[in-house]
Protein backbone atom coordinates (compact mmCIF):
# COMPACT_ATOMS: atom_id res chain seq x y z
CA UNK A 1 0.00 0.00 0.00
CA UNK A 2 1.81 3.35 -0.97
CA UNK A 3 2.06 5.38 1.71
CA UNK A 4 1.00 9.43 2.43
CA UNK A 5 2.36 12.29 0.27
CA UNK A 6 3.24 15.18 2.51
CA UNK A 7 0.59 17.45 2.70
CA UNK A 8 2.76 20.58 2.25
CA UNK A 9 4.75 19.29 -1.13
CA UNK A 10 0.85 18.56 -2.76
CA UNK A 11 -0.33 21.89 -1.52
CA UNK A 12 2.63 23.63 -3.18
CA UNK A 13 1.97 21.32 -6.38
CA UNK A 14 -1.55 22.62 -6.83
CA UNK A 15 -0.63 25.98 -5.90
CA UNK A 16 2.37 25.91 -8.95
CA UNK A 17 0.17 24.07 -11.13
CA UNK A 18 -2.77 26.68 -10.99
CA UNK A 19 -0.02 29.37 -11.93
CA UNK A 20 0.85 27.38 -14.64
CA UNK A 21 -2.28 26.67 -16.07
CA UNK A 22 -3.77 30.37 -15.50
CA UNK A 23 -0.38 31.37 -17.77
CA UNK A 24 -1.80 28.49 -20.30
CA UNK A 25 1.70 27.22 -19.83
CA UNK A 26 1.49 23.06 -20.31
CA UNK A 27 3.22 21.12 -18.01
CA UNK A 28 4.48 17.61 -17.21
CA UNK A 29 4.69 16.09 -13.11
CA UNK A 30 8.22 14.39 -13.31
CA UNK A 31 10.51 13.14 -10.36
CA UNK A 32 9.32 11.71 -7.28
CA UNK A 33 6.30 13.08 -7.75
CA UNK A 34 5.28 11.14 -10.35
CA UNK A 35 6.70 7.89 -9.31
CA UNK A 36 4.07 8.64 -6.24
CA UNK A 37 0.90 9.50 -8.37
CA UNK A 38 1.88 5.81 -10.18
CA UNK A 39 2.02 3.75 -7.02
CA UNK A 40 5.50 4.82 -5.87
CA UNK A 41 6.86 5.84 -2.39
CA UNK A 42 6.34 9.20 -1.19
CA UNK A 43 8.97 11.81 -1.64
CA UNK A 44 10.53 14.13 0.60
CA UNK A 45 12.63 16.10 -1.84
CA UNK A 46 11.12 19.09 -4.18
CA UNK A 47 8.45 19.25 -6.68
CA UNK A 48 9.49 18.66 -10.29
CA UNK A 49 7.27 19.79 -13.37
CA UNK A 50 8.95 19.78 -16.68
CA UNK A 51 7.78 22.86 -18.84
CA UNK A 52 9.11 23.90 -23.24
CA UNK A 53 12.03 25.95 -22.80
CA UNK A 54 10.54 28.36 -24.59
CA UNK A 55 7.83 28.80 -21.70
CA UNK A 56 10.46 29.18 -19.00
CA UNK A 57 10.50 32.63 -18.14
CA UNK A 58 6.55 32.82 -18.94
CA UNK A 59 5.93 29.97 -16.41
CA UNK A 60 8.47 32.41 -13.74
CA UNK A 61 6.38 35.07 -14.01
CA UNK A 62 3.13 32.98 -13.11
CA UNK A 63 4.55 31.67 -10.30
CA UNK A 64 5.73 35.15 -9.27
CA UNK A 65 2.61 36.85 -9.83
CA UNK A 66 1.16 33.69 -7.46
CA UNK A 67 3.57 34.89 -4.63
CA UNK A 68 6.62 32.73 -5.20
CA UNK A 69 9.82 33.62 -4.80
CA UNK A 70 11.75 32.69 -8.38
CA UNK A 71 14.99 31.95 -8.89
CA UNK A 72 17.36 31.70 -12.43
CA UNK A 73 20.23 29.55 -11.88
CA UNK A 74 23.29 28.96 -13.82
CA UNK A 75 22.81 25.68 -14.66
CA UNK A 76 20.59 26.41 -17.72
CA UNK A 77 18.42 23.35 -18.07
CA UNK A 78 15.92 24.89 -15.20
CA UNK A 79 14.35 27.78 -13.58
CA UNK A 80 13.29 27.52 -9.71
CA UNK A 81 9.96 28.93 -8.00
CA UNK A 82 9.51 28.61 -3.59
CA UNK A 83 6.55 28.19 -2.33
CA UNK A 84 7.45 29.28 1.03
CA UNK A 85 10.09 26.48 1.93
CA UNK A 86 8.81 23.83 -1.19
CA UNK A 87 11.28 24.31 -4.35
CA UNK A 88 9.30 23.67 -7.85
CA UNK A 89 12.02 22.83 -10.42
CA UNK A 90 10.35 24.29 -13.56
CA UNK A 91 12.74 21.79 -15.70
CA UNK A 92 13.35 22.18 -19.71
CA UNK A 93 15.96 20.24 -20.42
CA UNK A 94 15.47 17.19 -18.99
CA UNK A 95 18.38 14.33 -18.96
CA UNK A 96 17.34 11.86 -21.55
CA UNK A 97 14.42 13.58 -22.76
CA UNK A 98 12.71 16.20 -25.14
CA UNK A 99 9.60 18.40 -23.55
CA UNK A 100 7.95 18.78 -26.98
CA UNK A 101 4.41 18.05 -28.34
CA UNK A 102 5.50 14.31 -28.29
CA UNK A 103 6.19 13.98 -24.80
CA UNK A 104 2.60 15.66 -23.54
CA UNK A 105 0.93 13.51 -25.91
CA UNK A 106 2.47 10.51 -24.44
CA UNK A 107 1.80 11.38 -20.95
CA UNK A 108 -1.53 9.86 -19.37
CA UNK A 109 -2.95 12.33 -17.16
CA UNK A 110 -4.10 11.30 -13.61
CA UNK A 111 -5.33 12.61 -10.31
CA UNK A 112 -2.91 13.95 -8.32
CA UNK A 113 -4.77 14.62 -4.97
CA UNK A 114 -7.88 14.86 -7.00
CA UNK A 115 -6.74 16.98 -9.40
CA UNK A 116 -6.39 16.13 -12.89
CA UNK A 117 -2.58 16.76 -14.03
CA UNK A 118 -0.10 15.45 -17.01
CA UNK A 119 1.90 12.92 -15.22
CA UNK A 120 5.35 11.57 -16.72
CA UNK A 121 5.46 7.78 -18.02
CA UNK A 122 7.48 5.75 -15.41
CA UNK A 123 10.09 4.24 -18.47
CA UNK A 124 10.76 7.95 -18.42
CA UNK A 125 11.28 8.39 -15.00
CA UNK A 126 13.41 5.93 -14.60
CA UNK A 127 15.28 6.85 -18.02
CA UNK A 128 15.71 10.50 -16.76
CA UNK A 129 17.21 9.25 -12.91
CA UNK A 130 19.26 6.81 -14.57
CA UNK A 131 20.67 8.81 -16.78
CA UNK A 132 21.89 11.44 -14.46
CA UNK A 133 24.04 9.33 -12.91
CA UNK A 134 27.31 10.09 -12.98
CA UNK A 135 30.80 8.79 -11.06
CA UNK A 136 30.17 12.09 -8.89
CA UNK A 137 26.19 11.52 -8.37
CA UNK A 138 26.18 7.86 -8.11
CA UNK A 139 23.12 6.98 -5.70
CA UNK A 140 20.99 4.14 -7.00
CA UNK A 141 18.76 4.12 -4.06
CA UNK A 142 15.91 6.45 -5.23
CA UNK A 143 15.78 4.41 -8.31
CA UNK A 144 15.88 0.87 -7.20
CA UNK A 145 13.35 2.30 -4.56
CA UNK A 146 11.00 3.32 -8.14
CA UNK A 147 11.82 -0.26 -9.72
CA UNK A 148 10.70 -2.05 -6.46
CA UNK A 149 7.17 -0.59 -5.90
CA UNK A 150 6.57 0.08 -10.01
CA UNK A 151 7.90 -2.62 -11.59
CA UNK A 152 4.68 -4.30 -13.47
CA UNK A 153 4.74 -0.96 -15.16
CA UNK A 154 8.15 -0.49 -16.59
CA UNK A 155 9.17 -1.93 -19.79
CA UNK A 156 12.48 -3.14 -18.76
CA UNK A 157 13.74 -4.35 -22.11
CA UNK A 158 12.74 -0.90 -23.86
CA UNK A 159 14.41 0.53 -20.94
CA UNK A 160 17.49 -0.97 -20.91
CA UNK A 161 17.66 -0.18 -24.81
CA UNK A 162 17.32 3.56 -23.68
CA UNK A 163 20.05 3.99 -21.39
CA UNK A 164 22.56 1.70 -22.89
CA UNK A 165 24.85 4.52 -23.62
CA UNK A 166 25.28 4.39 -19.52
CA UNK A 167 27.76 2.26 -17.83
CA UNK A 168 25.83 3.23 -14.69
CA UNK A 169 22.56 2.95 -16.12
CA UNK A 170 23.76 -0.73 -17.18
CA UNK A 171 24.70 -1.49 -13.95
CA UNK A 172 21.32 -0.87 -12.95
CA UNK A 173 20.02 -3.50 -14.38
CA UNK A 174 22.51 -6.11 -13.07
CA UNK A 175 21.74 -4.89 -9.74
CA UNK A 176 17.89 -5.33 -10.12
CA UNK A 177 18.56 -8.93 -11.54
CA UNK A 178 21.28 -9.57 -8.40
CA UNK A 179 18.65 -7.92 -5.99
CA UNK A 180 15.48 -10.39 -7.07
CA UNK A 181 13.64 -7.19 -8.50
CA UNK A 182 13.11 -7.88 -11.76
CA UNK A 183 14.23 -10.74 -14.27
CA UNK A 184 14.46 -8.09 -16.97
CA UNK A 185 16.05 -10.14 -19.60
CA UNK A 186 12.84 -12.04 -19.93
CA UNK A 187 10.57 -9.52 -18.94
CA UNK A 188 7.52 -8.08 -21.06
CA UNK A 189 5.68 -6.01 -18.59
CA UNK A 190 4.95 -2.72 -20.70
CA UNK A 191 5.05 1.07 -19.22
CA UNK A 192 1.41 0.93 -19.96
CA UNK A 193 0.14 -1.59 -17.92
CA UNK A 194 -2.94 -0.30 -15.91
CA UNK A 195 -2.33 0.70 -12.20
CA UNK A 196 -4.45 2.50 -9.46
CA UNK A 197 -2.40 5.39 -8.43
CA UNK A 198 -1.61 5.76 -5.17
CA UNK A 199 -3.47 9.49 -5.40
CA UNK A 200 -6.59 7.95 -5.93
CA UNK A 201 -6.33 5.25 -3.01
CA UNK A 202 -8.46 6.00 0.12
CA UNK A 203 -6.00 8.15 2.52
Amino acid sequence: MPTAQSDELLTSLKRAAAALRDANVRFVVGGGIAAWARGGPPTEHDIDLLIREQDATRALEACAAAGMRTEVPPEGWLVKAYDGDTLVDLIYRPTGLVVDDDLFVRCEVLNVHAVPMSVLGVDDILATKLLALTEHNLDYAPVLEYARSLREQIDWLALRARVDGSPFARAFFTLVEELGVCDWRSSRTSGAAEAQTAADLPR
